[in-house]
């Protein structure tokens, strides 16, 4: 056994008694002081807003000061950030101090904390979108609940509009980093045998700066939401009331965490993989998170800008989207679905790179076709740059231009084809274990069929001017992200957890979330097709009378689909703390390199950097070389696991 090597940044070994200057103790930064920060913050911007813009009769005589509201919310991430100590770094260094050394604390108190270890960041970022979803998926019961009646209402048109607004954004911000924060951050260095980010700090920072957006828009509700719906359009943006200074800076904070981990997931993937992991040799979910990560760093400052822009117009009377002062409305969509398009694939291909490596798990397949995979999400990355404006054929644009964003917009579903069909490859004659997350991989590929085939309508022009501003586009919409994204999201936890928490997911109550949760997500959003064809229209709070039925079957149906994820939490306290199961090393006995590290995961990931020596995908091939070399030769990683390795039924 060789010494184990000292720890690089952002790491620190627990074979060495902490100092008692870094245990946990009052006087340390973590999320209390973060909020005191913040809370401090916010009140020093509101004074100092209203201190420069009392001067200016056109904010004192409208009665709303736009400035105070967007500089509270500026210095309350300030001292957000400087209370969880995201700052001390860069401080020190512009100080002239050499920084104290980050510490891993041994404690629970470290997930309150700005670790650096990107197994911590990682499941911060499971806890914090599963909340985030929580909150989310409260808001969508109140629209279902204000749905159930055409003429008995709930909501005021007003409230509800802000209620939509409020669902859209929180869901879609949240959803962008639910894969890319938690599975990528945690598992990207352990598949590609690093012992850790390129950037331990701006990882931690990418977290704790997307927690601080979401606190942002969730603040437009006491300050009167917004009723732009999630898209923020003007000139209803500016039109609207001071939630829409929550809804502009907290997409730019947003934007900032995003671009951040974008640029540090690819960084890592590209310089920290071991020797031997070649382009050849990436596990097809790594392939994935790095096309992800090139669209949030090269669409992300698009979004940044759009929201810097329309801060300006609020707070500062510039007109970038006024259009009686020489804006634009049209610069706002354009700058927005820039961005907004990839963003879909920001949220669709992280969902195929989860589904990839669960397939040859349970079925002892190799991977059908891997470097078409790989190559696919390469060129959805790609094209997706060139679709945005399908989302503005109704907007007045000239229409000359609709003919080549409907081209573009047909061609992206060619790539997106080619990872389809290297799932149905893989599954083709295969001799399938119906784990859970098996379940979830399958049920992925059944509703994204479904997405993807009204997606391919909606991209031409006469469907799409039919049935534009619909439910239709809600429930393609739906069956895109959500029945895609968050069923491999789910696939992904209960894959994953066992190797994150060192516990077994409970399988019965598994088997009742997955069940409740397909069912009635489908029944939720399929009847939606249906009332959109039949002339509903989206975030409007009354319908016509005959569309009571299928309103009503579709809000109970989302009630019992909102009752599957109570069931999924259930399973997680009863699964982490009622009645834990210790998880074995390689429980599904998958070949992955992540697997191939003890339970729970060294503070280092690995002894020794391991050598790989072939993909981690055959399962079926009995003559194939082992996958890596974790020590010098003498612990190999065998290429078949000791499950059937037929492959075939």
């Amino acid at each position: 056994m060789t010494e184990r090597p000292l720890a690089t940044t952002g790491e620190a070994s627990t074979t060495s008694r902490t100092p008692w200057t870094q245990r946990p103790g009052w006087m340390s930064q973590h999320l209390g002081t973060a909020i005191i920060g913040g809370v401090l913050g916010y009140l020093f911007g509101h004074w100092l807003g209203n201190a420069i813009s009392s001067n200016y009769a056109y904010i004192v005589n409208s009665g709303q000061n736009a400035t105070a509201d967007a500089l509270a919310l500026i210095f309350g991430v300030v001292g957000w950030l400087l209370g969880i100590g995201a700052l001390n770094y860069p401080l020190a260094k512009l100080a002239g101090r050499q920084p104290e050394k980050e510490v891993e604390l041994d404690h629970w108190s470290k997930y309150f904390r700005y670790s650096t270890n990107h197994k911590t960041v990682g499941l911060q970022y499971v806890v914090g979108v599963l909340l985030f979803m929580f909150t989310g998926g409260l808001l969508a019961m109140a629209i279902r609940t204000e749905l159930l009646n055409p003429t008995t209402h709930y909501f005021s048109a007003d409230t509800y509009i802000k209620i939509v607004s409020e669902h859209g954004t929180i869901m879609m911000m949240m959803a962008t980093s639910i894969v890319v924060g938690p599975l990528g951050n945690y598992l990207v260095p352990l598949m590609i045998g690093s012992r850790r980010m390129a950037f331990p700090r701006i990882e931690a920072f990418s977290f704790w700066i997307f927690v601080a957006g979401y606190m942002v828009i969730f603040s437009a509700l006491p300050y009167g939401g917004f009723p732009t719906g999630w898209t923020g359009y003007a000139p209803l943006q500016t039109q609207a009331g001071p939630g829409m200074v929550s809804y502009l800076f907290g997409f730019a904070v947003i934007g900032m965490g995003m671009m951040a981990a974008g640029f540090n997931i690819a960084v890592t993937i590209i310089n920290y993989r071991a020797p031997g992991m070649t382009w050849s040799r990436l596990p097809i979910f790594v392939w994935s998170i790095l096309a992800t990560a090139a669209l949030l760093t090269l669409a992300t400052p698009t979004l940044f800008a759009a929201g810097l822009f329309g801060l300006l117009d609020k707070t500062a009377q510039t007109a970038f989207y006024v259009t009686e002062h020489g804006g634009s409305s049209y610069l706002w969509e354009n700058l927005f679905w820039f961005f907004g398009h990839p963003e879909v694939y920001i949220m669709a291909l992280p969902g195929f790179g989860i589904v990839g490596e669960i397939l040859p798990v349970f079925t002892r397949k190799p991977l059908f076709a891997y470097k078409v995979g790989a190559a696919g999400m390469i060129g959805v990355s790609l094209l997706s740059f060139f679709v945005w404006q399908h989302h503005l054929f109704q907007s007045g644009i000239n229409p000359d231009m609709r003919p080549l964003f409907m081209l573009t917009t047909e061609l992206i579903s060619i790539p997106t084809g080619f990872i389809y069909l290297v799932g149905m490859g893989t599954l083709y004659k295969a001799k399938i274990r119906f784990e859970i997350p098996m379940l979830f991989a399958m049920a992925l590929y059944f509703n994204f069929l479904i997405g993807g085939v009204t997606g391919v309508f909606l991209s031409d022009v006469p469907v799409n001017v039919t049935v534009h501003g619909g439910f239709f586009v809600l429930s393609h919409f739906h069956y895109t992200i959500m029945g895609g994204l968050l069923f491999a999201f789910m696939a992904g936890l209960y894959y994953w957890l066992p190797k994150m928490t060192g516990r077994m997911m409970n399988k019965k109550i598994g088997l009742w979330h997955f069940w409740t949760m397909f069912i009635f997500f489908n029944l939720t959003f399929f009847p939606m097709f249906i009332i959109g064809l039949l002339g509903q229209p989206r975030r409007v709070f009354t319908y016509a009378k005959n569309l009571q039925g299928l309103n009503d079957f579709s809000s109970v149906s989302a009630f019992l689909l909102g009752f599957s994820f109570l069931i999924f939490f259930f399973n997680l306290v009863w699964s982490l703390y009622i009645n834990p199961q210790k998880a074995p090393a390689n429980p599904w006995e998958s070949l992955g390199l992540e697997w191939q590290t003890a339970n729970p995961v060294p503070p280092y990931n690995f002894e020794r950097i391991p050598v790989i020596l072939t993909d981690p995908y055959h399962y079926s091939e009995a003559s194939a070389p082992a996958v890596a070399d974790l020590g010098g030769g003498d612990e190999l990683i065998p290429a078949v696991s000791s499950h059937d390795g037929s492959g075939v039924a």
